[in-house]
């Protein structure tokens, strides 16, 4: 009873306040049996692989490399994160539209791996770039080829980050 004799209201009912998660993706080990699926695995293979051929070379130069190694880095964590999300079926516990988180965690992910692309391409143009201090060019032979396979493997990221952006988006908006 309150001090003027009414009675307390009955709590909040909680389901009024946070609707049922939105979620079109199977959960569990489901979730490997779909294209989305097979993106995020590919986007985590091929995103380590970016991470582990920069991290092989000496970084020449730090600025350019440097970003491209936080957004392989970063990307990678968050895409294990997002699948393990799935596998172990927190989407129901979690009340969030996961259609549209997929979607814009895709969408930004690409948007980030897409300029990492171009930094690495960049990067790997400059391989007859000459030092002014000293006649050495900027990346050698094996550097420019390790280089070359970031730059690609960079660039089948991004493109497994915009399938997974499309087929979010039609996840979300249908």
């Amino acid at each position: 009873m309150s001090a003027r004799g009414g009675s307390m209201p009955p709590p909040p009912n909680p389901t009024a306040y946070f609707p049922a998660p939105r979620i079109t993706l199977p959960v569990g080990l489901d979730i490997l049996r779909t294209y989305s699926g097979a993106f995020i695995c590919l986007e985590i293979l091929f995103g380590a692989l970016v991470w582990i051929l920069i991290a092989a070379t000496r970084v020449p130069l730090p600025l350019l490399q440097g970003w491209v190694m936080f957004v392989s880095v970063t990307a990678c964590f968050l895409s294990i994160l997002f699948l393990g999300v799935f596998l172990f079926s927190y989407t129901h516990r979690i009340a969030v539209d996961w259609n549209q988180v997929d979607f814009l965690f895709h969408a930004a992910t690409f948007v980030f791996y897409f300029g990492a692309f171009l930094l690495q391409a960049a990067t790997t143009s400059l391989h007859n770039y000459r030092l002014p201090s000293n006649v050495t060019v900027l990346l050698g032979v094996q550097e420019y080829n390790i280089s070359i396979a970031a730059s690609i493997f960079a660039f089948a990221t991004t493109i497994c980050y915009g399938c997974s952006t499309a087929l979010a988006l039609r996840r979300w908006k249908l």
